[in-house]
């Protein structure tokens, strides 16, 4: 091939990443709360390997140990110890684990029942449409934090109730997204030719209209994971979440107040770990809304 020869452009699939890359990219914030989560999903999965010390051993010499760039004596413990002697920063790298599985868990379960039913809603309409909207609405009419605490305490304490209950809270948000966008969806001429052609109902719903509803189900679903570390920390604070001596941020928390006076770097380094979680993957959800939203892509 000669030096002539014009090289095409990118088509297809490359070509819709490399667009989707380059809208996403513009938002600073985003890309930079993109390599956040980053570094705290590899700080999640090799959390054994990074940690200094085993998140429950106890150091029953160094209690309430102070950092030492605040005035602690014991360089080992580079943001101090805990109430019984435990390392924080070993606590805080392995409770990475714990915050983001709520995350994933309950996005998976709630972006899997919601979507489901938003479908049958959409495409069905009828009566089955207002059964289930007005379930969806029932649940919504509800402070969601105040809703997880009564289910926590009719299922139990403990973290997989309260995975479980967040999870049915922020349930309706994508139903009632995938709803709408089945609506909108359902009228078109893909959708019509598909049917002429003998397409069923399954198919209809989950091949031909469903994949043109992702955009907006994927930034619903980068917020709600923010939404269920939040609200699995603010169990555990209430003690309805995780169970001591578990490390999730919110536990760690709760047990921590009392000394908020006296020990601050006890309460004050779980509360960091939630909101810079909280803040780069809300940020990451900012850049996808600005990708994926046709009407928000800058020229």
């Amino acid at each position: 091939m000669s030096a002539d020869t014009p090289i095409a452009a990118p088509t297809g699939r490359f070509a819709a990443l490399r667009e989707f890359w380059y809208y996403f990219s513009v938002n600073r914030g985003a890309v930079l709360g993109l390599a956040v989560f980053v570094v705290l999903l590899l700080v999640a999965i090799f959390a054994p390997l990074l940690a200094p010390f085993p998140p429950e051993q106890q150091f029953r010499e160094f209690i309430r140990m102070a950092p030492p760039w605040a005035g602690g004596t014991q360089s080992q413990f580079l943001l101090g110890t805990d109430e019984v002697g435990r390392d924080i920063l070993s606590r805080l790298i392995h409770g990475a684990r714990f915050s983001l599985f709520i995350g994933f868990f309950v996005v998976t379960a709630a972006l899997f029942s919601g979507v489901t039913l938003g479908l049958v809603a959409g495409y069905f309409r009828g009566w089955v449409d207002a059964l289930i909207m007005r379930i969806m609405d029932i649940i919504l009419a509800f402070p969601s934090l105040l809703l997880a605490l009564v289910l926590v305490a009719i299922l139990g304490p403990g973290l997989f109730n309260a995975m479980l209950a967040i999870a049915l809270v922020l349930q309706p948000h994508f139903a009632r997204l995938t709803r709408a966008a089945v609506l909108s969806e359902k009228s078109r001429e893909y959708v019509v030719s598909a049917k002429v052609a003998g397409a069923g109902h399954l198919r209809l719903m989950f091949i031909t209209i469903l994949p043109n509803c992702l955009g907006p189900l994927i930034v619903q679903a980068t917020l709600s994971f923010s939404n269920a570390i939040l609200e699995a920390a603010a169990l555990g604070f209430l003690g309805m979440g995780a169970q001591p001596p578990t490390p999730e941020w919110g536990t760690m928390l709760a047990r921590a107040r009392e000394f908020i006076t006296s020990a601050w770097w006890i309460v004050t380094m779980p509360g960091l770990a939630i909101l810079i979680t909280v803040l780069a993957i809300n940020l990451v959800g900012d850049g996808l809304r600005d990708a994926l939203d046709p009407k928000l892509k800058r020229s």
